[in-house]
Formats: C-alpha cells, structure tokens, sequence
C-alpha cells in the first residue's frame, strides 16, 4: 500500500517499498527512468490492488446507541433480513431518520453495511470452504448467484472464482 500525500510517501506492507522506491524514482527522474527501472527490476507496474487483502472491519467509535444495536444486530444475524421496515422497527424509528442516522454515522446506506458484510462472509467461505460459489451466494443470504459476483467483484475487484485461487487456504 503506498499513500502519496505529496510532500509525505508513507508505504505498508511487506514488498511496498519497491512502489515507494518507484514512486520517488518517478519524481526525481521521470516517468520514462520509473519505468525502466521497473523493468530491469521485473516489477509488475500495473499496479497491486489493496482492496483484495482487506477486510470489512466497521468501524464503531461513535455514541449512537440506536445505530450501534441495528449494526451489532446486522452483524450478529449476518444482515440475512435487511429489509428498511425490519431495521427502522429493531431501531424504533422512521424508515428516513434511520437512513439518514445510518448513514451519517457508518458512512454508508444499511444496503451497502449489509453487502459489505456478506461480501466480508464470502470471502471466509471461499478461503476455507469447499463450498461452490453457487452455495456460497444463497449461504451469505446473496440468493442470486449472478448478482453475488457483481457485488463481490464491487466490493472486492476479483470474482469469487478469482478470490479462492489467490487466497484458499488448503484443508
């Protein structure tokens, strides 16, 4: 992971320092030295994408009680019942000021908190499972196999099938 705030270059991982050293050999010599220094390197310059290796890990330092039950809920039930009238009735308030309290809090709509969980559970399945991806989508609460791959491909930027040739865990 390489996070370039202009006068700071701050890199994490294991081999970040080879787009560290990248990136400064692109600002001090261009991007013609970058690249061929890439090269010689046998440094694969399309870059590696960080959204693969993260997981959904929400983020609750905030003091909405209300909010802080319907996600605690959403997790605990593994967001199988998302439906608005379900969640704004656990909240005991209005389907619109629990949208926006949601939102305002999380970041994101109870739909996307929902997929981002499913998603997070997906991934687990396809790591350590022999599950297909078909029984993974209706074991997440996905149903749909079909819309299961485009949302995992939002969420993720591989497929299912991708995610379990790069990350099974053998068993």
């Amino acid at each position: 992971m390489l996070i370039d705030g202009d006068q700071i270059l701050t890199a994490g991982g294991v081999m970040s320092w080879t787009d560290l050293c990248l990136r400064l050999v692109e600002r001090l010599r261009g991007a013609e030295v970058m690249t061929q220094t890439a090269r010689f390197l046998l440094v694969d310059m399309s870059g590696r994408e960080q959204r693969y290796y993260s997981m959904f890990s929400p983020c609750i330092n905030h003091s909405d009680a209300v909010i802080l039950d319907v996600r605690r809920w959403l997790q605990d039930t593994e967001a199988r019942d998302i439906s608005l009238g379900t969640l704004a009735s656990r909240a005991g308030l209005e389907r619109r000021s629990l949208l926006r309290r949601f939102r305002k809090t999380t970041g994101m709509t109870t739909c996307e908190y929902g997929q981002r969980l499913r998603v997070s559970k997906a991934c687990e399945l396809l790591q350590l499972s022999a599950l297909t991806v078909e029984q993974i989508a209706w074991e997440t609460g996905c149903g749909d196999p079909g819309t299961f791959r485009k949302i995992f491909a939002r969420f993720i930027g591989l497929t299912p099938g991708e995610c379990r040739q790069r990350f099974r865990i053998a068993f």
